[in-house]
């Protein structure tokens, strides 16, 4: 069977799929391409990221298709739905990038409030010249621990989130429409545990107690985040957004940042990619990476091994 592994595969899962006797065609094929390439090589299933669209013309034109893998967790670039009731498997690698995501969430909210995204723009023009002026504007950031960060979406990133805040001495609360409790449980590197559980609270009541807010939602129709929800959280709190840039309204985001009402936004992921808003890109109280979340060495590793068990598992049969 002939796999094309179309947004890339680790090199260990390429291994683990031709051990299993899979060709895998690691090839970049443009989308307008894409169906006549399928075609043309008789490819069994495609592995794909977020940048591959696999919708219901493409599946349809395809009949060779057997399996849709996603290399990450979002699928909102596959007509789901219409594949599976064609008879098409379609997995993804859920817990594989959990870490590394929950990663940059620290990573933007260290940074935001100790003014990292700014002082690092601010000292390669400015550092020989004002250093003691820019020591006074970036001398009054404020710690973390003590805090209450509020996670929006408690899957398996939205947990991992908590780890670290609850590691770090955070309080933490958190609201999602299907898991009303969870088990959170904090490994230490010899071996001890320490297990928190977790009752989930509503959207409202997340937003009002937190001073920091975190989304890890899948894609949406309509904003979560917006105006009214804004209206709704402290002065001064901090949101970070590293799940789909369609959860948050981004005009309402500056808003917020001009009225004070947002005193720190980091952001993963844009309403418009690849093309983000020049607002958004010339605001310099956002701290802002390329949709970098799950872009680990270790992420991917772990997550083309998970695929690749999947599809073992599912074409194999």
């Amino acid at each position: 069977m002939k796999i094309l592994a179309n947004d890339g595969i680790s090199v260990s899962g390429i291994e683990a799929l031709e051990k299993a006797g899979f060709e895998v065609l690691n090839t970049k094929v443009a989308q307008e391409q894409l169906e006549n390439y399928i075609n043309e090589h008789s490819i069994d299933a495609i592995i794909v990221r977020s940048a591959t669209q696999i919708r219901q013309e493409l599946i349809e034109a395809c009949p060779s298709i057997k399996l849709i893998g996603r290399a990450g967790v979002g699928m909102d670039n596959i007509d789901i739905e219409y594949a599976i009731d064609n008879g098409v498997h379609v997995v993804n690698a859920q817990s594989a990038s959990a870490l590394s995501v929950a990663e940059l969430v620290f990573a933007h909210l260290f940074g935001m409030v100790r003014f990292l995204h700014q002082s690092n723009r601010e000292m390669p023009l400015e550092g020989d010249i004002s250093f003691n002026s820019l020591k006074r504007q970036f001398s009054q950031g404020i710690e973390l621990r003590g805090k209450t960060l509020g996670i929006i979406g408690f899957g398996h990133i939205g947990q991992e989130v908590a780890k670290m805040a609850l590691g770090l001495g955070m309080k933490i609360i958190a609201t999602d429409t299907e898991v009303e409790n969870a088990t959170i449980t904090i490994p230490f590197f010899d071996g001890q545990v320490v297990n928190f559980s977790v009752e989930t609270q509503s959207l409202k009541e997340v937003l009002s107690k937190s001073d920091f807010v975190t989304l890890h939602l899948p894609a949406q129709e309509e904003y979560v985040i917006a105006a009214t929800q804004f209206d709704q959280m402290k002065d001064g709190v901090g949101i970070i957004n590293t799940s789909r840039g369609s959860v948050l309204n981004e005009v309402d985001l500056v808003n917020a940042i001009e009225s004070g009402k947002v005193k720190y936004a980091g952001l993963d992921v844009f309403e418009n990619q690849p093309t983000p808003e020049i607002q958004l890109l010339m605001n310099p109280e956002i701290s802002m990476t390329p949709h970098i979340g799950a872009s680990t060495i270790e992420a991917q590793e772990r997550i083309g091994v998970e695929l690749a068990n999947k599809i073992i598992k599912l074409l194999s049969e």
